[in-house]
């Protein structure tokens, strides 16, 4: 995980649909979802959630699968578990120590 690839996870889960999908999908588990089912969940056009979920799949958050006529959803447990670890990481370890001679001598 690094600043590109998190920024991107968080921008998709920006979306109040997308983030409540997500967490649909975490609460589905390892079997994840039928497309069907989300959408009668959320209540939305069918061409909206696609959208969405687009949007998710391409951050790694979710992967689909087709088994038969239905369209499978899984959230990325192992995506979401590093984006976690990403952001907490450095809990409590106070600032970085600034040396701005150093600084200033890189920029010369």
């Amino acid at each position: 995980m690094n600043n590109e690839i998190a920024a991107s996870c968080l921008a998709e889960l920006g979306n109040p649909i997308r983030i409540h999908i997500f967490r649909l999908l975490v609460r589905a588990g390892e079997d994840g979802a039928v497309v069907g089912d989300i959408q009668r969940h959320l209540g939305i056009p069918g061409s909206t959630l696609s959208h969405h979920l687009a949007h998710l799949a391409r951050a790694g958050l979710i992967e689909q699968r087709r088994q038969g006529r239905s369209l499978w959803c899984t959230a990325q447990h192992n995506v979401m578990d590093d984006l976690i670890k990403y952001l907490t990481s450095e809990c409590c370890m106070g600032l970085p120590s600034l040396d701005v001679q150093a600084d200033n001598e890189d920029a010369a």
